[in-house]
């Protein structure tokens, strides 16, 4: 009777650990890719400025710009540069990112927006 179960208690194990084992070759890819994007983020957080100050001018108007674009530029500079803070702190669990566009120079045209992050 032991033994039996025993023997059940190793099969339980395996079939709760096989989902894991399935992803564990993308972990690795994963986790230096959180580490890049929060070392991009962090050093590139500034360039969040002159961006959205050139988006909202075209969008609005150069006055616009000048002034709800800068203060809107500072805000996503500060969250871009957090973001990439917390990204490296976390790099070892793997989620999806905070910020989007992921990088700043990924589409340079687009707003800024900060979403919830998700385990991937």
């Amino acid at each position: 009777m032991k033994k039996t179960i025993q023997a059940l208690l190793i099969v339980c194990t395996m079939l709760l650990a096989a989902p894991q084992w399935v992803f564990a070759d993308q972990y690795p890819d994963k986790v230096v890719e959180k580490l890049g994007n929060g070392i991009a983020n962090a050093v590139t957080g500034v360039v969040e400025i002159p961006k959205t100050i050139t988006i909202v001018g075209n969008r609005d108007g150069v006055i616009h710009g000048m002034t709800v674009g800068f203060l809107t530029g500072i805000a996503n500079a500060v969250g871009r540069s957090l973001s990439g803070a917390f990204d490296i702190a976390t790099f070892l669990v793997p989620t999806t990112p905070f910020v989007k566009p992921a990088t700043i120079w990924d589409d340079f045209n687009r707003e800024t927006t900060f979403v919830e992050a998700h385990m991937r």
